[in-house]
Order: structure tokens, then sequence, then C-alpha cells
């Protein structure tokens, strides 16, 4: 079952694959109030939503990691974007389980900065450079290099609570399902744990 929850969540939130059928929308806010299975959370914008949570919902925890986790045989996924030389430089890089390996492996554009990228793959190679660690990704149609520097947001996943959501807890929504009243139901939330912003 483990397995599956975090098949099901990390495809969703990091593989930037649209979810179809119904309208859904990204969520990126901090929680306000708790009421039974509802939430009621703010964006960095200011604009107020209320969220359902749908039956059997997965959570996930998001915690801080670092350079020195990111060791050969490591499986990522890092949204990236040029440098000045053209060489991608990591904005986050998210280590996944090792249940999660080869999820959404591969090389495509992401939302965000222009020509953002996300590379899911595994660290085949780490290096320092003069900036930072410079990551070798390997994937089955090829490899990218990634310049990871000390402003690179570093974290790993672990299975969540749903009793960790309490008002100012920060949380990301890949695809929350918009409903007919105007509300959102989501099925998957990822949150930052102790304070942690999800860098997403």
């Amino acid at each position: 079952m483990l397995r599956r929850a975090l098949l099901v969540f990390t495809a969703a939130a990091i593989c930037s694959t649209p979810l179809l059928a119904q309208e859904t929308r990204r969520v990126r806010a901090t929680i306000e109030k708790v009421d039974g299975s509802t939430l009621y959370v703010k964006t960095p914008d200011g604009e107020d939503l209320k969220i359902t949570v749908a039956d059997k919902p997965v959570y996930m925890a998001i915690i801080p990691a670092t350079l020195a986790d990111l060791k050969p045989g490591t499986f990522v996924g890092s949204g990236a974007t040029p440098g000045p030389d053209g060489n991608l430089v990591a904005m986050e890089v998210h280590i996944f389980p090792e249940a999660m390996r080869g999820t959404g492996e591969g090389h495509r554009p992401m939302e965000g900065p222009p020509q953002a990228t996300m590379t899911n793959a595994n660290v085949n190679v780490s290096v320092a450079g003069v900036d930072g660690q410079v990551l070798t990704l390997k994937y089955k149609d090829g490899e990218k290099k990634l310049l990871v520097t000390p402003k690179t947001a570093i974290v790993a996943y672990t299975p969540g609570d749903r009793g960790e959501l309490k008002p100012g807890i920060k949380i990301f929504i890949a695809g929350a399902l918009k409903q007919p009243d105007g509300s959102l139901q989501a099925t998957r939330i990822s949150y930052g744990r102790n304070g942690l912003t999800p860098p997403m």
C-alpha cells in the first residue's frame, strides 16, 4: 500500500502531468483553519480557498535534505533553468523514496520560470564544481548535467499524517478538483513538516 500511495502522489506532484476529465488547479497555500475534513487556506497572493479532503487521501510530509544525501544511485526529480553558460542550474531537488524509483523518468518542460525543465533521473556522478556540486543525471533516453548551488532547495519525502495539518502549515496540491460550489477537493496533499515551505 505504501508503494502504491507514494507512486500515485509523487507522479502527480513532481512529473507535471496534467490531470484529465475534471478541471483541476495547483494549490500552494498556508492553512488558516481546519474544520473536520475541510481545510481553509490562503494562497501567497491572498486568495482564500476552501478545500475538502476526499476519502482515503494520501498525505506526504516534505522534509529538508542536504547535498550529502545526493549520492550516486539516488533517484531524484529536479526543477532547473539554464544558467548564463547554458548549463542547467537546479532550483530544487526532490529525493524520491526507493519505492518511487523510475517514476516519471526523463527530461521535460515544466511550469515556472522561462525555459524551466524537470528532470527525473538517477544521480550517476556527483563532483564538486566551482559554484557548487555538479550532478550527472542519467535517464533511459540520455543524461543531463545539473549544478546544485547553495541556493538550491533540497528536500525528501516521507509518509505524512493528517494530524500534522494545522494552521500555519504550508501545503502543496498538484491537482485539486474544482467543485460546483467553487470549493476544491484533494485526494493528495503534501506539506512542509516543521515549518518547511514545499519548494514547488
